[in-house]
């Protein structure tokens, strides 16, 4: 196991010339990046004094892993997923992160216990809690609204193309709980080969109607040219076109799959003390709570949750639109990343075939 002695002195470190150094914060883009920047980012830079740069890419993980290994470590801190962090941190990718350096809450109670469970791992932080959620064009269902994971495969009773993200994660829970598998059971029997053919089967109910989609901003932008008529879609890009562009969407908070995106450092790079810092400085459970002004995604520590107020526009409660807010999480399903860092090579193999198959 290696140590976090190069991390470990990031906060004494800060007042370092050598910190000037500008670092690179590598993301997923859209929505998500702006609200970085706005929340984070700018306000880092400011106070700091370090400059900060977002770069937006489809694939961070894959990004991460190809410089590691090549030597030439572009960004400082990568934006990864949950299972990423996993196996990233297996394959020593990326370094560990002492939770003694995040800042403690405002009553003193230390980082390591103000995290929601899953949210701290040995390499990565917890920034914020998502959801992939199924969207709707209001304007294609007048009369009754889809309201369950089962009408999205209900192609009788509510018409036209479905989007689905071209992976089997995501794809598959959705089709499980589409052929009636409680959330709290998907795993369990996604697990079993019988289950793997279960999924597979329900998405061949709809295949032929199915727009595949990889980046994240295609999702709204299908449901926006009336390409399909309902869509898997990351919560915060549907909230972004409801209430920033005025879009006719609306959310299916039933089935709901819960994950965090996590701060991660790369091994090899450039600036490690600045990137903690960076990380130490938005992980603050204020400036948590403050993200929720720019995007709806739930905050991972316990203490920002009641800091969540109103959208930047000053007049939306956030509230409703976080997949964390009570009534909204209750149907959930909690992504399980070792599932997916256990069976994700062979389920992504399985689903390659299954798509070029006719």
């Amino acid at each position: 196991m290696r140590t976090a002695s190069i991390l470990g002195a990031a906060l004494t470190l800060l007042a370092s010339p050598s910190l000037a150094q500008d670092i690179n914060i590598t993301t997923y883009g859209g929505a998500f990046a702006e609200a970085l920047n706005e929340a984070y980012t700018k306000p880092f830079a400011a106070e700091t004094g370090i400059g900060a740069r977002m770069i937006d890419n489809s694939d961070p993980p894959a990004k991460l892993k190809a410089e590691v290994e090549a030597g030439n470590v572009t960004s400082e801190v990568y934006d990864v997923e949950q299972s990423d962090v996993i196996r990233l941190c297996d394959e020593g990718l990326i370094e560990p992160i002492d939770p003694a350096l995040l800042p403690a809450a405002a009553d003193g109670t230390p980082a390591a216990d103000d995290y929601l469970p899953g949210a701290l791992h040995e390499c990565g932080v917890a920034i914020m809690v998502w959801s992939t959620v199924i969207a709707y064009d209001t304007e294609a269902f007048p009369d009754a609204a889809p309201a369950t994971v089962a009408d999205f495969f209900d192609l009788e009773t509510f018409p036209g193309k479905r989007g689905i993200i071209k992976r089997p994660k995501y794809a598959l829970e959705f089709a499980l709980m589409g052929d009636g598998v409680p959330p709290e059971e998907v795993y369990d029997v996604l697990a079993t080969p019988e289950g793997v053919d279960r999924a597979f089967a329900k998405l061949d109910e709809i295949k032929d109607q199915v727009v595949w989609w990889e980046a994240g901003a295609q999702a709204p932008q299908l449901l926006a040219d009336g390409e399909v008529s309902m869509t898997l879609a990351y919560n915060g890009r549907i909230f972004d076109a409801i209430v920033a562009e005025g879009k006719p969407f609306a959310f299916i908070w039933d089935g709901q799959n819960l994950d965090m995106d996590y701060w991660v450092i790369p091994v090899g790079a450039a600036n490690t003390e600045a990137a903690m810092k960076y990380i130490a400085y938005s992980t603050d459970p204020v400036r948590q709570a403050d993200l929720s002004k720019y995007i709806a995604y739930g905050p991972s520590r316990l203490s920002a949750a009641t800091n969540v107020g109103l959208y930047k526009d000053g007049t939306t409660e956030m509230a409703p639109y976080l997949p964390t807010t009570p009534e909204n999480a209750a149907v959930a399903l909690v992504n399980d990343a070792g599932f997916w860092a256990d069976h994700g090579t062979e389920l992504t193999e399985r689903f390659s075939a299954w798509l070029a198959a006719n």
